[in-house]
């Protein structure tokens, strides 16, 4: 593309009063004009381009000539109106630094230049300076800029290495051109030439500490497209690096000195290119500077990019999955150029033998801390030591060289179903699922290279698998890697303090490398679409049988991937005091080394999720329901207890335990008047507590308490009032008006019409809240909406109205209401699946009061965005809603009431 700048900009002939040549002020409104038309064009052109599919290379290419052409004129026509000094043009020159000296704008990425001079007339320059960048600031565009001799670059070089790496990407734009030369000659003999190993280890803890900030992986849920890993500033990084280690100018003067082939630096200009199209993308459709893939915007560049749905894959997760694939190729050329200029810091202690090659068996070698392999015909010989070579490494708590890595990856095709029955190879990698050390750490490295893909071709479905939502932020292979982790950690002691139990039950497992191996494979299914569980374990008997596995061990293997989601699913959605179905649970379990490995993979399946999705209150749920299962299990007869004996010992334990503070009479009355239930599912010292606020309702409209469990991280917030009807509702909604996020509740009513419903409580951000203040307004709130005074409905309303101002688009999928009769003997239980969103369960509640529907039990679950809550309900005569006219109904008005 050609840029005529020149149509736009006035001609010489423009005078100022009766004569003369007017100068650049006079023509300087006419001069923005013809600037600001002159981008207005050029930008719409660069942008029909990019959006007819131009490579992004070729639009940041147009971009960067177009800003070149533009600032050339205007600093030339600055100079023009200057009085005129001896060799005028040689005393500055301009010059782009950073990613504009690179020649890699975007169409709204910074300028930054540099106005280098000689040191004589300072002032003179600085008004050249401040002319030009006041007419770039005026126009808008975002400009940064340093006024510097060629001295000055050394000092601030040498003691600054964010000028250092920007003076790297130094680029020639107009002036001097012997002055350009001289700084060149001194930028490589006193900046690069001198810049020794602090410079790399520099940018290594800058790479570092840019990881942590923006998620050190490739896999993150809404990719930082600049800064995050296998961004363009992991390419950057990589450049800089050999720069100074290998003290070139530009990247192609690495193949000349053999440091990278044609065709690793023909991979980096496509990253490059790659990358530029969606950034371009994403600065196009943001109107500024953005480089942040959120969900919104996968989904609009999927659709720019040509993707479309197919089936039940998403035209969105195709895109990142493609996107995760090129991220893995820029992290793999950046470490690949980045080891080639680190030289690993050696202890004194570690010195000795270093430099010595130690042979380790099977013809490999450790050498300066890494595996190396002298004689690399050796693999196609015998093709088994590919997994030897993990093994080894492991075992030797050393890394494959950078030689022995692409030997692996130029011998996958010795990876053949041969291979993978070979009894060898597979003793070989249990070995490795056993090891006590470096088991997270080989099987990533084996992701890394491609290995395992190979090995285990069923794991290829997933790899780079993208789920899109919020609450899953890696994709489905880097999960299920970080799953394995999770259990080493438990091995390691890591939660001893915090996680006593699983830590017990971790250590307790018999085959740790089947539960490994379970936990590798648990989502395999998820290549395959729907039912996961179902489609994962119809996989297994084929793994199982090509690694050798006892038939034992592969009905375990399949039952773990089989019923993986169950325990969650039971734990958070279901009542855990109703015995029939506790001894239901314990029987699928079959054993109690099933039960411990289901309970083992649950733990680190949902821990591997994300930050934070792992809560003390889903730490307690499963630990309850592991704790009851185990019991069953261990009892063997799977007999239920008597309960009316329990509930005996039980009401004798609390009139103990309250003693001659209260009415022994009153006391009774009370327990008398409670459910079974709720007898049964508290601890003599909670029931006592229960009593002591139901007595003190009298004479009283309301009454309500706050706990605050600190290590729970949430408050157990108590009301205790007269029972009316949409009682529930009316709390949820006082509590949804005051910003409060409900973990849980337990509903009970007792026959004597007192209702105490007792509702764990946190901050949608997860804390405890504690102010005082808060809990007060809510006790007011609650009280104004049950004596009539103010609309529940309306307080809500006005919550939401604020909350959508500040909520930023999520991806959606259908809200889902499933009824069943089946699940519980004496309830109805109504499972629903939808997003998160203010009033959400107010909504829901209220509904079902309208219904003529009265709520039992009820089972809050949130992940992130996704709402999984279950309600166990009856009809007005206490039965289960059994017509199906009446079915249809419920989920029509709750779908309804949902999505509106």
């Amino acid at each position: 593309m050609e840029f005529d700048i020149n149509r736009y900009f006035p001609d010489e002939a423009h005078h100022s009063g009766d004569s003369g040549r007017a100068s650049f002020e006079e023509k300087r409104p006419l001069y923005l004009a013809a600037s600001k038309h002159f981008l207005a064009h050029y930008r719409e052109a660069i942008k029909k381009l990019h959006r007819a599919g131009a490579p992004g290379d070729e639009a940041v290419a147009a971009i960067t000539r177009m800003t070149d052409t533009l600032i050339v004129k205007l600093f030339k026509s600055i100079i023009a109106d200057l009085p005129p000094v001896k060799r005028r043009d040689e005393q500055l020159t301009l010059v782009a630094v950073g990613g504009y000296g690179r020649a890699e704008l975007n169409p709204f990425s910074d300028i930054d230049l540099m106005f280098l001079y000689m040191g004589k007339d300072p002032q003179r320059i600085e008004d050249i300076a401040q002319k030009l960048l006041y007419f770039l600031w005026d126009m808008r565009l975002d400009v940064g800029y340093s006024v510097r001799t060629i001295p000055d670059c050394v000092e601030m070089a040498a003691s600054d290495v964010t000028v250092k790496t920007a003076l790297l990407d130094s680029r020639y734009l107009v002036g001097g051109r012997v002055l350009f030369k001289e700084y060149l000659k001194v930028l490589h003999s006193q900046i690069v030439a001198k810049a020794s190993d602090s410079f790399i280890k520099e940018k290594l803890a800058e790479m570092r500490k840019r990881r942590e900030k923006y998620g050190s992986s490739v896999y993150i849920l809404e990719p930082n497209l600049k800064e995050g890993e296998g961004g363009l500033r992991d390419l950057h990084s990589a450049i800089w690096v050999a720069k100074i280690k290998y003290k070139v100018s530009s990247p192609k003067e690495l193949i000349v000195k053999g440091i990278l082939s044609e065709e690793e630096l023909h991979g980096y200009y496509q990253s490059l290119a790659y990358l530029w199209q969606i950034r371009n993308e994403l600065h196009y459709l943001a109107g500024r500077k953005n480089d942040q893939l959120t969900f919104e915007a996968q989904m609009q560049v999927a659709e720019f990019l040509g993707y479309r749905d197919a089936g039940r894959v998403l035209a969105v997760e195709e895109f990142m999955r493609d996107y995760y694939l090129h991220g893995t190729r820029v992290e793999h050329f950046s470490s690949l150029m980045v080891s080639k200029c680190v030289i690993k810091d050696v202890g004194p202690l570690k010195l000795l033998g270093y430099f010595i090659r130690r042979p380790i068996g099977e013809g490999f070698y450790v050498l300066k801390g890494e595996l190396v392999v002298p004689d690399e015909a050796i693999i196609s010989k015998d093709p088994a030591r590919l997994m030897k070579l993990f093994e080894y490494a492991q075992k030797q708590g050393v890394s494959l060289s950078l030689k022995v890595k692409s030997l692996i990856r130029q011998n996958l095709d010795l990876v053949n179903d041969k291979f993978r029955r070979n009894r060898e190879v597979n003793a070989s990698f249990f070995k490795i699922l056993r090891s006590e050390k470096g088991v997270a750490e080989t099987l990533q490295l084996m992701h890394h290279l491609q290995f395992l893909n190979r090995f285990i071709p069923e794991f290829e479905r997933i790899y780079c698998k993208v789920q899109h939502d919020l609450y899953h932020i890696y994709t489905v292979d880097i999960h299920s890697l970080f799953a394995v982790e999770e259990i080493i950690r438990l091995w390691k002691g890591e939660h001893a303090e915090d996680l006593p139990l699983l830590t017990s039950v971790a250590r307790d497992i018999d085959k740790r490398e089947l539960l490994m191996l379970a936990i590798l494979l648990h989502d395999i299914g998820k290549g395959e679409g729907g039912r996961h569980a179902e489609r994962g374990a119809e996989m297994v008997p084929t793994i199982a049988r090509r690694l050798g596995l006892s038939k034992e061990d592969s009905e375990r293997l399949e039952f773990l991937v089989l019923q993986h989601i169950l325990f969650a699913h039971i734990s958070q959605r279901r009542d855990l005091n109703d015995e029939k179905m506790v001894v239901q649970f314990a029987r699928q379990m079959g054993t109690s080394e099933n039960l411990k490995m289901l309970y083992l993979l649950t733990y680190a399946d949902i821990k591997a999720v994300g930050p934070d999705v792992w809560t003390e209150w889903k730490a307690r749920l499963t630990q309850e329901l592991y704790e009851k299962a185990f019991q069953v299990l261990e009892r063997g007869d799977f007999r239920l207890e008597a309960s009316s004996e329990r509930v005996k010992k039980v009401k004798r334990q609390v009139i103990e335990l309250l003693g001659d503070d209260h009415p022994q009479a009153a006391v009774r009355e009370e327990l008398n008047a409670m459910a079974t239930r709720h007898l049964l599912a508290n601890s003599p010292k909670t029931l006592a507590n229960h009593v002591k606020v139901l007595l003190a309702l009298e004479g009283k409209g309301i009454v309500t308490n706050v706990d605050h469990d600190q290590e729970g991280g949430f408050s157990n917030f108590t009301v205790c009032t007269l029972d009316v009807p949409g009682l529930f509702s009316m709390i949820t909604g006082v509590m949804a008006a005051n910003g409060m996020n409900i973990l849980g509740a337990q509903i009970h009513t007792s026959t004597n019409g007192k209702a105490l419903d007792v509702l764990q409580v946190n901050a949608p951000q997860g804390f405890v809240i504690t102010e005082e203040t808060r809990w007060n307004r809510v006790r007011e709130d609650l009280q104004q909406v049950l004596e009539g005074h103010v609309n529940v409905r309306k307080m809500v309303e006005k919550r939401q109205r604020v909350k959508q101002l500040s909520e930023k688009q999520k991806p959606r999928f259908p809200t889902r209401v499933e009824i069943d009769n089946e699940v519980s003997a004496d309830y109805t239980v109504i499972d629903i699946y939808t997003h998160d969103k203010v009033g959400l369960l107010y909504s829901i509640t209220s509904t079902l009061t309208e219904l003529g529907l009265y709520i039992g039990i009820s089972k809050i679950s949130t992940k992130v965005d996704q709402v999984l809550d279950v309600f166990y309900v009856k009809d007005i005569f206490g039965h289960k809603v059994t017509s199906e006219r009446k079915i249809e109904e419920m989920r029509e008005r709750l779908l309804k009431a949902i999505d509106q």
